[in-house]
């Protein structure tokens, strides 16, 4: 009667707790973990590159080449407060917020 009695039982498996001095098994660390992860391989970056663009918009000059963000080449014609007038052919001036512009390459000194 005993091994029928084995054999009917239910069968429970073990579940092994993490070790006691595992930081890995609480959830609210691994979390946190993935929060700093995140901070440091996308927030962070990301801030620096707006702050970067920031500062060539606002160090722009007139005859510094410029690329829109739609993509339209051109040489600082006219800078204002909130705008840049860019020059993109001979008598053509378009006039762009600042932040349209994504690419500012820095006119280059000639010494002789």
């Amino acid at each position: 009667m005993t091994s029928m009695h084995l054999l009917t039982a239910p069968v429970f498996l073990a579940e092994t707790p993490p070790p006691a001095g595992s930081l890995l098994g609480n959830p609210l660390i691994m979390m946190g973990l993935m929060v700093v992860m995140f901070y440091f391989l996308l927030i962070r970056p990301q801030q620096r590159q707006r702050k970067e663009q920031a500062a060539r918009i606002a160090a722009m000059q007139a005859g510094d080449k410029v690329v829109t963000t739609s993509g339209i080449h051109g040489i600082v014609h006219n800078v204002k407060e909130h705008t840049v007038v860019v020059k993109v052919a001979e008598g053509t001036m378009l006039e762009f917020d600042k932040p349209a512009v994504a690419i500012v390459h820095k006119k280059e000194i000639v010494v002789k």
